[in-house]
């Protein structure tokens, strides 16, 4: 009986940490994933300058235009 006692201790503890470890991704970690490629998908369909214009720090100004077509300057990363 010992035995099982022990191991439903364990059990308890691991369903307690795999329950933790989801709430901190469901709650931190997956908004920034989803932030993270909405602006990327955001970037692919924007309209960015021409090559001649390379910007000095790596990022340009885009325009974007969303589902109601109204335009929204954007910074992307410069693909060039």
């Amino acid at each position: 009986m010992k035995e099982a006692t022990g191991e439903l201790n364990l059990t308890v503890i691991v369903v307690i940490i795999v329950a933790l470890l989801s709430l901190f991704f469901f709650s931190v970690l997956w908004p920034t994933i989803q932030s993270n490629f909405a602006q990327n998908t955001r970037c692919d369909e924007a309209i960015c300058p021409k090559e001649g214009t390379i910007p000095q720090n790596g990022e340009a100004t885009c325009t974007y235009r969303d589902s109601n077509g109204t335009l929204h300057d954007i910074t992307c990363a410069w693909k060039g």
